[in-house]
């Protein structure tokens, strides 16, 4: 099936405790080239996301955002260190009695004020969950660019197949005219021969008819016709395929199929057919600007 390279989708995952949002941005690139921004406590999460990715789009270049808000219960865990606060309070207790204070008992307030006695950290992740739930908002995201890169791809194939059939009624205009160029040519040398020797000599007719058949050998362009309608016919193939990522195949037969067009133009040396070989380019470099957006 026929997919383009450009598209957006989104995916969110919520729960009672966290909403996970992943977005998916893809343009057109050679390879399938994949960068993620999440936050980085999630880091473990980015392999798994992005294989997931991989599994479901085969080229572009794809940018993933992954945002996780949390609400309600609070993601912090509180740390108390009791045996350093033991430490802190036997510290200050033998300082007050040192300088004779006459309340040298420390305060809970003073020792709740002591450096990491009291730590806040984030809550440890349960990362098989949390992967489980990056994974779930990713699959919608995917669903949803999968679904736009086929929209995309179906108006691709309806101007593809379009101009194949541009294409197909060009070379047949060239395939049809290519036969009356060997009549031409021994009509045009016949007379510039006459014009040159003014009635001097007469030149046999098989002489005429050697020279015109030598000039159509070296300007005949069947096996090219042949070979161009080989390729549009692979063209058709691929467009009313199932295969996925046919983007590089469908890039080498535009290339090809251009190949050939050159090769009917500098062959033929006739003035219509090198305007029917300009119109075929000129297709061919649409449908070459085409593919370049297909996966």
């Amino acid at each position: 099936m026929i997919r383009s390279m450009t598209g957006f989708g989104r995916g969110e995952y919520a729960d009672d405790v966290k909403t996970i949002t992943v977005e998916i941005r893809s343009v057109n690139h050679r390879y399938c080239d994949i960068s993620i921004r999440m936050p980085r406590r999630y880091s473990y999460a980015e392999e798994k996301i992005k294989a997931a990715v991989k599994n479901r789009l085969y080229r572009g270049k794809i940018e993933i955002g992954v945002s996780v808000d949390v609400f309600g219960q609070s993601d912090a865990d509180i740390r108390l260190d009791k045996d350093l606060a033991s430490k802190y309070y036997a510290a200050l207790k033998k300082l007050g009695e040192s300088f004779e204070f006459a309340d040298s008992e420390p305060t809970l307030s003073l020792l709740a004020k002591m450096p990491d006695v009291i730590k806040t950290t984030a809550a440890e992740d349960d990362e098989e969950e949390m992967v489980r739930c990056f994974l779930e908002a990713t699959e919608k995201a995917l669903d949803d660019i999968t679904a736009m890169r086929e929209t995309e791809g179906a108006s691709l194939v309806k101007d593809l197949s379009a101009r194949a059939d541009l294409i197909s009624d060009i070379r047949g205009k060239i395939e049809e005219r290519a036969p009356q160029i060997e009549a031409e040519y021994a009509d045009k040398l016949r007379t510039r021969i006459n014009e040159l020797l003014d009635g001097a000599a007469e030149i046999p007719e098989e002489r005429i008819a050697v020279e015109a058949a030598v000039f159509a050998d070296k300007a005949n362009i069947t096996e090219e016709l042949v070979r161009l309608e080989s390729h549009v016919k692979q063209l058709r193939t691929f467009l009313e395929g199932k295969e996925e990522a046919i983007g590089k195949k469908m890039d080498f037969l535009v290339q090809e199929m251009n190949r050939e067009a050159n090769t009917i133009g500098s062959k033929s040396n006739d003035k219509e057919i090198t305007s029917h070989m300009l119109d075929l380019k000129a297709e061919i470099e649409k449908i070459r600007e085409q593919v370049q957006n297909i996966e």
